[in-house]
């Protein structure tokens, strides 16, 4: 069945099953792989994306439901640009494998956007549907303070406490 999607500022045409999930469209059918498969129910956010601006997990969402425009993590940078989360990812060395990476940095592009200052408390909050077996949540909070252009760095959130 053809779909007609926006994925990453780009109109896209996509036959695909009405059912099969976006996160297999995204990856097997158009060949973006920075979301990842992770636990399949929605509960790790490796496979992240968002959906008009807010996060949402691609493993959970048919081809069918998706309306509106998806960014993937390769459709964050823009203009050649890193968006200040990806920047402060690399300054501070947040990722180690990498696999939940792009989710991690999606959710907090939908919670910035939002609110553009979070307490630790509200990344907190935002980002515990995200999932990181390399326990690097000291740094991602770090990351999203940098981007959002907190001059401190709160409680738990230096590069060495990682």
């Amino acid at each position: 069945m053809p779909f007609q999607l926006t994925i990453n500022r780009k109109p896209r045409s996509v036959d695909a099953p009405a059912d099969m999930p976006l996160l297999w469209v995204l990856r097997d059918v158009l060949d973006l792989k920075g979301a990842k498969y992770g636990c399949g129910i929605g509960a790790c956010g490796a496979c992240t994306v968002l959906m008009n601006g807010e996060a949402v997990r691609s493993c959970q969402i048919p081809v069918s439901a998706v309306k509106g425009n998806i960014t993937t993590i390769e459709g964050l940078a823009e203009d050649g640009k890193l968006h200040p989360l990806q920047k402060a990812w690399i300054d501070l060395d947040v990722a180690q494998c990498g696999y939940c990476q792009g989710g991690q940095i999606l959710s907090a592009a939908s919670l910035l956007a939002k609110n553009p200052h979070p307490s630790d408390a509200d990344i907190s909050s935002a980002m515990t549907g995200n999932i990181c077996r390399c326990a690097t949540y000291n740094r991602i909070r770090a990351a999203i303070h940098q981007a959002a252009g907190d001059s401190a760095t709160k409680e738990g959130g230096s590069h060495a406490g990682a």
